[in-house]
This record gives structure tokens, C-alpha cells and sequence, in this order.
């Protein structure tokens, strides 16, 4: 490997309250490594105050456990329904704020951005995304949950935008 080459870890996120979905894959120059794959989980049965406060100690474990030198977090896609819109945005903010507090640099990235990353077509399915995910990691299997193939896909989106574009965050 060239001294030039960017070595960095990275922790992809996928946003939401009674899932959290997470990745953690490690750049080498243009090599990417799979590291762990996991989901943050809180019962529906929660108050949303006590759900966020899991979702940003677990974010914050991540954080300490893995030292990424970046966190990708997908940003919020609107659609119809306005409720889950709010409480994915508390989710998103928890991560955001658990990653500005350890002193990460924090991305974001649409749905699409992250589509177009992985398969080159930025109306891929879901399915499609998660085969992609499991042949750029190496891996076996599609990871599961979904939302943690999601927070793999967020990060190697990431590894991509960064190496060809050089993007700063903004999360």
C-alpha cells in the first residue's frame, strides 16, 4: 500500500427508533474490510425519551468501542407518513449528537446517494442493495437484520464518496 493511501474505519448508521442499524467496515486505500455489523434495538413499549437515551449510550458505545474516524448516517427520507418521519429525525439526531460528542466527523447521505453508491442505480431495491453490500464485504450472507445491511451500505457509501470526491461532512 502506498504511504498516500487513506486508512480509515468508518461506522455507517441507518437511523430509526425501534431499530437502529449499524456497520463498522475499515478503508485501506481502495480495499474494503468488514469489521462488525449490528442493530440497536428498544421496545415499542418505551416512553420515546427513554428510547433515545438507549439509542445515543449505544451509539456512544460504538463510538468508543470501534474509534471510527468517521460516521455516516443516512439522512432522513420524507415520505407520506409525517409520525415516522419525526421520530426517525430524534433517532438521526441522537446519532449525530452521540458522534459530535466523542469528536467524530459526521456524513450524511440520502437514500438515493447511498443506492447509487453501492449498485450504480440509484432505483435499486432493497434486495439488490443487501447482494451488493455482502459482495464488496466478502461476506457469506446478507447481513441481518436489514437494518444492519443498511448501516454496512450507508458506510461503504461513504468509503466511496470520500476516496473519489474528497466530500466534508455535514451530517
Amino acid at each position: 500500500m502506498l504511504a498516500t493511501e487513506r486508512k480509515q474505519v468508518i461506522l455507517g448508521i441507518d437511523p430509526g427508533t425501534a431499530i437502529m442499524g449499524w456497520g463498522v467496515i475499515r478503508q485501506e486505500g481502495s480495499r474494503l474490510r468488514y469489521v462488525q455489523h449490528g442493530a440497536i434495538t428498544t421496545p415499542s413499549d418505551w416512553e420515546m425519551p427513554r428510547r433515545l437515551d438507549r439509542l445515543f449510550r449505544g451509539v456512544t458505545e460504538l463510538i468508543r468501542g470501534y474509534r471510527p474516524s468517521a460516521v455516516a448516517v443516512e439522512e432522513l427520507f420524507f415520505n407520506t407518513n409525517v409520525t415516522t418521519a419525526i421520530t426517525v429525525g430524534q433517532a438521526r439526531g441522537v446519532a449525530l449528537l452521540a458522534a459530535y460528542r466523542a469528536g467524530v466527523e459526521v456524513f450524511g447521505y440520502t437514500p438515493l446517494q447511498v443506492k447509487q453508491a453501492i449498485t450504480s442505480y440509484g432505483r435499486a431495491d432493497k434486495r439488490q442493495v443487501q447482494e451488493m453490500v455482502r459482495a464488496l464485504l466478502g461476506l457469506r450472507a446478507i447481513p441481518r437484520p436489514d437494518d444492519a445491511a443498511d448501516g454496512l451500505a450507508v458506510a461503504i457509501c461513504h468509503a466511496f464518496s470520500h476516496r473519489m470526491s474528497g466530500v466534508k461532512g455535514g451530517g
